[in-house]
């Protein structure tokens, strides 16, 4: 029988225990009241010591998803050039406050070979 609860080293060099997937399951109550008063600890469980899930509380899982899905600020960039595309008759805005809305720094030097016609 698997004890209930190991210690499991990560590559980095920190440990994480493990629950074994029934302890987890008996676990689950009390960790929804944690996660209601705040607390933001993974659940890790597993069999044999291994980590294979994590529960986490939903509004971290959210913020994971959209942090992913959201190559170099793509999805938010987006959406403010649609909202400008929509209503164009707003003020003109300068181009270093449009860099600085999405992050880009005029002064950096871009590698444009791929660009450029072979002479």
């Amino acid at each position: 029988m698997d004890p209930e609860e190991t210690q499991h080293l990560l590559p980095d060099g920190r440990t994480v225990w493990v629950l074994s997937t029934a302890e987890a399951s008996k676990n689950l109550p009390a960790l929804l009241q944690m996660f209601r008063s705040g607390a933001a600890e993974p659940l890790v469980f597993g069999d044999a010591g291994q980590p294979e899930a994590a529960v986490i509380p939903f509004e971290v899982w959210r913020a994971l998803t959209e942090a992913a899905t959201d190559v170099e600020g793509f999805d938010s960039s987006y959406s403010l050039v649609r909202h400008r595309l929509k209503n164009p008759g707003g003020p003109s805005v300068p181009i270093e406050e449009v860099a600085a809305e999405f992050g880009w720094d005029l002064d950096e030097e871009i590698d444009d070979s791929e660009f450029r016609k072979p002479k």
